[in-house]
């Protein structure tokens, strides 16, 4: 069981410290998990590196967005369901506004001023990332055998052009770890203090599942309703492994194929995305509110967003009952450290496609990137002054073309 810790924090804790993150934490996913490993690991110290990198495993594994399940996860060890609660609204609630704004037409970022200011943002993913990369490599890949299987996942990930290739490194990570990493010492710390039942584990996914099938038969029924659209959310959501942009094609296969959004439309909320901090299943909002079929507007994106993330919050709360004691076994303990080298090296491998890729383009980008690092790792400034430099800097290269 994992009720028997009270947690030790309140909501509105957890709810400042995730609204923080939710203002400042740009680049994605991957870049979200680094974000909370520095603020929650290494700051607030909530819990260790192992438990941490644990339960991004757990994450990465379970389909829905992992971030912002890892994020529900920390405010619920916390704070119980309220912190949960707090942590999901705080990280969610700014890029949500933001994109519903975007929606009604609230403006767009133009010239080189805009233009050099995304792009500032998008290089703070850079430093972010490779600190994260580094510091959980350091931790979690001490020796030959699991810095060659983080090496073997990140290999798998860049030269694989499947959706589930994440999926896969795991699963070989696990094998990996069973087989070649019985010797390593067994971790009695990072408890995983849950206050979830495994009544209400078994009850969560109860409802997942019941949903998952029960939704399509309704919105069969009512084909241009609120049904379906919350239906059309959900499906996207439940079916999609590691979020952020995976979803995507699974989204415009919801709202595009039966004519609710234009594909026009469509593109330019997934680029005013790309544009602010948070989770990227926020572009949900901004879908609702123009879709065409009612209900639209502010109705829409609370439809659109509580359709998306519920899959993926409920079964990650059937998962956590049974997380901490299964974790603590033997064999459980050999396999997580394959699974989380090969965590590192997914890592390791998003480090270079896509956060690297599509940010850092010339010799002023890797300037300003390496200097974040630095700034981040040597002189360990906070990440809202990376952010702010990053921004500066960004804004500076635009104007000098």
């Amino acid at each position: 069981m994992t009720a028997d810790k009270r947690p030790e924090g309140t909501a509105a804790e957890v709810f400042a410290a995730f609204l923080k993150l939710g203002l400042t934490s740009f680049g994605g996913p991957i870049a979200h998990i680094g974000y909370f490993r520095h603020e929650f690991v290494e700051r607030r110290k909530w819990l260790d590196e192992q438990a941490y990198a644990d339960l991004v495993a757990l994450c990465q594994f379970l389909p829905g967005p992992a971030s912002s399940q890892v994020g529900f996860s920390l405010g619920l060890m916390r704070a119980g369901y309220g912190g949960a609660l707090a942590a999901w609204t705080g990280f969610t609630l700014p890029s949500a506004i933001v994109l519903v704004l975007f929606a009604y037409g609230a403006g767009v970022l133009g010239g080189p001023i805009g233009t050099g200011l995304v792009h500032g943002l998008k290089l703070v993913a850079v430093a972010i990332v490779a600190q994260a990369v580094w510091g959980m490599a350091r931790t979690l890949c001490p020796d030959r055998t699991r810095a060659s299987i983080a090496v073997v996942a990140a290999l798998l990930i860049l030269f694989s052009t499947s959706s589930i290739a994440q999926i896969g490194a795991i699963l070989l990570g696990g094998i990996a770890g069973l087989a070649l990493c019985r010797n390593g010492e067994a971790h009695a710390g990072g408890h995983l203090a849950m206050p979830v039942s495994r009544i209400a584990g078994l009850s969560a996914l109860a409802a997942f599942s019941l949903l998952l099938i029960g939704l399509p038969v309704l919105a069969r029924l009512a084909p241009d309703s609120g049904i379906a659209l919350f239906e059309a959310f959900y499906r996207s959501g439940a079916l999609v492994f590691g979020g952020g942009h995976v979803v995507l094609p699974l989204l415009r296969e919801a709202v595009v194929a039966p004519g609710w959004v234009t594909d026009d439309a469509f593109l330019s909320g997934y680029g005013a995305a790309q544009a602010v901090p948070g989770p990227l299943f926020t572009f949900a909002a901004y879908l609702g509110t123009v879709v065409k079929i009612a209900p639209h507007g502010m109705a829409g994106a609370i439809v659109g967003l509580v359709g998306i993330f519920l899959p993926g919050i409920l079964i990650l709360l059937a998962a956590l009952p049974f997380w901490d004691t299964f974790r603590k076994r033997a064999g459980a303990q050999a396999m997580m450290r394959g699974v989380n080298a090969a965590v590192v090296g997914i890592l390791g491998a998003a480090l270079y496609h896509p956060v690297w890729t599509s940010t850092v383009l010339g010799p002023r980008d890797f300037a300003i990137a390496l200097v974040g690092f630095v700034l981040l790792t040597i002189w360990r400034a906070p990440p809202l002054v990376v952010v702010a430099f990053s921004a500066i800097a960004g804004v500076l290269a635009g104007l000098a073309g």
